[in-house]
Formats: structure tokens, sequence, C-alpha cells
């Protein structure tokens, strides 16, 4: 099966030049953890999670009204084609240890491939292969 039959498509972007309190805004109004931060165009620059947010700028005590996307999001490190097969972005996923994947096409953000996707569209193996090989080089407190 291919990454495009199970991605989730509505993909929000963000600019790198917005404002972190405006990012929290959107991933809270719409229930995601993660924004791809995107160039005009949705051409992939980076990913900002709401881990990004709490470590980058609310743990330290920076004003996120200040603080813009571009100045804490994350590189990005992987990213699925809609013509990959899902077993492959399963292992970048794993490898990674990424929960979310974007997919991008021609440099422009397309999707999102999450665990929960796989979970949802009958790769339950695949989804459990992927959070276990995250969560085993997860930090013990």
């Amino acid at each position: 099966m291919l990454v495009s039959e199970i991605m989730s498509k509505d993909v929000m972007c963000i600019s790198p030049e917005e404002s972190v309190a405006m990012a929290a805004k959107m991933l809270a109004r719409s229930d995601l953890g993660v924004l791809p931060v995107c160039a005009p165009g949705a051409m992939l620059r980076g990913i900002l999670t709401d881990r990004d947010i709490v470590l980058r700028c609310v743990a330290p005590g920076s004003d996120p009204e200040s603080l813009t996307v571009g100045e804490i999001m994350s590189g990005v490190t992987a990213a699925a084609s809609p013509a990959d097969d899902v077993e492959r972005a399963v292992g970048l996923m794993s490898e990674r240890q990424l929960r979310r994947l974007p997919v991008v096409s021609e440099g422009e953000v397309v999707g999102i491939l999450s665990v929960g996707d796989l979970a949802r569209h009958g790769f339950a193996a695949e989804a459990s292969k992927a959070l276990g090989a995250i969560s085993s080089r997860l930090r013990r407190f």
C-alpha cells in the first residue's frame, strides 16, 4: 500500500515568521501536535511540535508573542513521498524516532503520516513496530 492512500491530507502549514503564540493557537484549535513549517507554496522548511513549544519557548520563559516559529522549529530529519510504500515510511519513522512523518511531493507538503494513521488503516503491526522503536530509545525517569 502507498503512503498516499493512508496519510492525512488536510495539512495546515505555518510560516517561519509567525509567532509561537499563533502556532500554539492553531495547534489547540485543530487538536494537533505538529505543524509543518512552510515557505510560500507549501515548501517544507521544518516541523513545529507541541514539544518544541514547551521545551524551546515555555520552559525557558520566552515570550511566545515575540518568538517566531522559525526560531524554535525542528529541522526536517526525514520525509516520505506519496508514492512510497508504507513499509518504507514505517522504517523511516522507526529509524528517526518520528511519530509523524511529513509527506512531500516536489518540495511541497501534501500530507502527514502518523502512527495513528497506520493503526487506523489496518497497519497495527507496523504502528506497533514504529512506536516500539521510538519508545525504546526514550529516556526513562
